[in-house]
């Protein structure tokens, strides 16, 4: 039985998917091929995720198309004729509209409905979920599970600056870009934030401005994509075997990049020439390969620092003034934040309309109607662009009314961090999945990737419960701060906790600090969640 069947929201569903990107969409299909009755929620009014709220100019994914897809369907891959070596947002909305209308996932997704509340009955062992639709009407579920497919970036991070609201003129933010373009012709645009999504937008930004000023707090490393139209002999190598090349990434620490595998030797064991060379090279090929150029660029700051300095002198080449090219040149270590994929940011600094303001020592103080006030002096400009990203990871859920057993709030389970067990669960919340979450390796993933390996242990999971006649199926406390541990375990070897980043919350501020990805690598975590499954669920209480 589907959800098409049904006559209105009082139907008892087996799972309640909340999000129509990528993770909701996958698990509605896969609910479906198993039998099972199941609903998604979106609060937009597209399926998408990330790739429908996420549209400012230059958006586009940083992993390679033929890579950043899903594997599920043979017929589908062979079938989706990619554009571009990285595929810009448009063209994966249409994916996702692609995919939605194949599959025929459309009448099991209730677009403009935001889910508000869950809790979970004990004694009926369901949850209780309620949301609002287009028309402001408070809706009630009922299912046996929820699965959280919000995704780990999908609450835009707005920084409470004083005065924001006195800004006289629009003020536009990269995570809810307007849906009719933006003409910068004739604007003065200044723009907070130099991650990811604005070392992409600030090139097409300088293209139309008058002039962009840039504020920056902390410089980042921009590699280059070389992204241009798709390779069709790539392609077409690829696509004579997409099982195996899919098989050869899973197979790789971050879910893709077999056709430029991490080197094993050591950067401090090389000879100068040869880093260099070593170091050109993956330059050349664009993204993240650099971090693969040696096995230690990422577990030791010694090695790490050769593979920064190669990206400053970089930095140095392209960039004509030297005061510019030093503030843009990060001092932190390469990868502790996410590493940025972009082509034509540091040569946006060369031109004539582009200026640049380290804000590092002197913070923004406040948003004027007039423009910014740093330092003590005020920066003119008539059209803001926040950059600010995320509040990753956590942020969606912690601002749910989401309650487990014996009513146990999500805000009070996660004062001090995100627990979890296996990225999957958290304890006191039974029969609640959450894909790519905290714990997990999707970070540091092709998220799709980990999106199709999480909703394939969910659905094992599930049908694994039915056959033994189980209802409920909640991690142990002991399990959560096993796991938990050696999250943090794992990150201790790493660069990671070397500098603040959105892995740690420090993005946001009063957030806990804790560290929330698992760095461990794909394969070894895809083996620990089977050998979990193997041993009749370990780690979880059964009901």
């Amino acid at each position: 039985m589907t959800t098409r069947d049904a006559p209105g929201p009082a139907m008892p569903l087996d799972l309640l998917i909340v999000g129509a990107g990528f993770s909701g969409l996958y698990m509605l299909h896969k609910a479906r091929t198993m039998g099972l009755s199941a609903l998604v929620l979106e609060a937009a009014p597209s399926v998408g995720g990330t790739w429908y709220a996420n549209r400012y100019p230059g958006a586009r994914v940083d992993i390679q198309s033929l890579e950043y897809s899903f594997s599920f369907s043979e017929a589908l891959q062979q079938e989706w004729p990619w554009t571009e070596r990285y595929a810009a947002q448009p063209e994966l909305l249409r994916y996702a509209n692609h995919v939605a209308d194949r599959f025929d996932l459309r009448p099991d997704i209730r677009l403009n409905t935001r889910m508000t509340s869950g809790r979970f009955d004990d004694l009926a062992q369901r949850w209780q979920v309620g949301s609002t639709g287009a028309d402001g009407e408070p809706q009630a579920w009922h299912a046996r599970f929820v699965v959280l497919a919000s995704g780990p970036l999908s609450t835009p991070n707005t920084p409470a600056f004083p005065g924001l609201e006195t800004f006289a003129g629009p003020v536009l933010h990269t995570a809810v870009w307007p849906h009719a373009p933006v003409d910068f012709r004739g604007r003065h645009v200044g723009v907070v934030g130099t991650g990811s999504s604005a070392v992409q937008v600030i090139p097409r930004i300088a293209q139309q401005a008058s002039s962009v000023t840039v504020f920056q707090r902390t410089a980042a490393y921009v590699v280059p994509a070389h992204n241009g139209p798709l390779d069709r002999a790539q392609e077409a190598r690829v696509k004579a075997d997409y099982p195996g090349f899919r098989a050869r990434n899973r197979q790789m620490r971050t879910g893709f990049g077999c056709e430029l595998p991490a080197n094993p030797a050591s950067a401090l064991a090389a000879s100068p020439e040869a880093r260099a060379a070593a170091f050109e090279a993956r330059w050349k090929v664009g993204g993240f390969g650099l971090l693969g150029a040696y096995a230690d660029l990422m577990t030791d700051l010694q090695a790490n620092a050769l593979a920064a300095e190669f990206v400053r002198g970089k930095i140095r080449d392209t960039v004509h003034d030297p005061a510019t090219a030093a503030l843009l040149s990060p001092h932190q270590p390469i990868g502790c934040k996410r590493l940025c994929v972009a082509d034509g940011y540091y040569e946006t600094f060369n031109r004539s309309n582009v200026h640049l303001v380290d804000v590092s020592g002197e913070p923004v103080e406040a948003i004027t109607p007039k423009g910014l006030r740093a330092g003590g002096r005020e920066h003119a400009f008539d059209t803001l662009v926040l950059a600010t990203g995320f509040d990753a990871v956590t942020g969606t859920l912690m601002r749910l009314d989401l309650r487990g057993r014996g009513g146990l709030r999500i805000q009070d389970k996660w004062r001090d961090g995100p627990l979890n067990y296996l990225g999957l669960t958290v304890a006191g919340f039974p029969n609640l999945f959450n894909i790519a979450g905290a714990g997990s390796t999707s970070a540091f993933t092709s998220v799709i990737v980990s999106i199709e390996h999480h909703v394939d242990w969910i659905a094992e999971c599930i049908a694994w419960m039915d056959a033994q006649g189980h209802a409920t199926i909640e991690a142990t406390d002991a399990a959560e701060r096993s796991w938990v541990a050696h999250v943090n375990a794992v990150a201790a070897h790493t660069v990671f906790l070397s500098c603040n980043s959105w892995y740690l919350g420090a993005n946001i501020p009063g957030k806990p600090r804790m560290f929330m990805p698992l760095a461990g690598g794909f394969p070894a975590y895809a083996e620990r969640c089977a050998a979990v499954a193997d041993q009749g669920y370990a780690g979880f209480a059964l009901g």
